[in-house]
């Protein structure tokens, strides 16, 4: 049985994280101004029969597709929001599930740290593979589960507010979301992930977490 742990749609995939997506992808990179669906289950090595389904029925393409034993991740996008959409109801119908047996997204962590210390910015730096953090800016970092929403969250954190994403970390056991920029601005960007996140309806686990 296919456990549905993220199921989000995102409408225009913002220009940072589009990029972001494009350094990190392995099939078709995603252009600023797309729609995706993004998904994460278990058993991973399921995920290969939904990228299979989609494919033949829809006109999405795929950005991402990875198969752990534990976890499987899907990314696929398309100019056409109704086409994503279309990809996201074959999961549906196909695997017979509901939009809310995904799971209501948790934020584990949400830290904010104002005037890094420039030691601080060079250790930041060279983990990345988004944009750079200089010292005396603040920053955000975000821990979510299931890790999936962390890529939503980004992409409402850059409608939000002027930021830079520095990392996005969406699969495995938690999710990660590493933002920089003025003090005000990330305020505002983690306003509009909590918000984003504490909107999602879903089911909620017994247990604490998979990991």
């Amino acid at each position: 049985m296919i456990k549905l742990r993220t199921f989000t749609y995102i409408d225009i995939l913002q220009p940072q994280v589009a990029a972001f997506q494009a350094t990190i992808s392995q099939g078709y990179l995603p252009i600023e101004g797309q729609a995706c669906l993004y998904l994460e289950i278990a058993p991973g090595i399921e995920i290969n029969r939904i990228t299979d389904a989609v494919l033949k029925r829809t006109r999405v393409k795929p950005g991402i597709q990875i198969v752990e034993r534990e976890f499987g991740v899907l990314e696929v996008h398309d100019f056409d929001q109704a086409e994503v959409r279309a990809a996201g109801e074959t999961i549906l119908e196909e695997f017979n599930l509901n939009i809310n047996d995904r799971l209501k997204p948790k934020i584990i962590s949400s830290q904010m740290l104002t005037g890094i210390d420039p030691h601080h910015s060079m250790l930041i730096n060279r983990m990345r593979h988004g944009d750079m953090i200089k010292a005396g800016e603040t920053m955000y970092v975000l821990e979510t589960y299931p890790a999936g929403y962390a890529l939503l969250a980004a992409n409402e954190a850059e409608k939000a507010a002027s930021i830079k994403v520095l990392e996005i970390r969406s699969f495995g056991a938690f999710g990660r979301l590493h933002l920089g920029g003025g003090e005000e601005d990330i305020r505002e960007a983690a306003k509009a992930v909590t918000y984003a996140l504490e909107s999602i309806e879903g089911t909620t686990e017994t247990k604490s977490s998979d990991s």
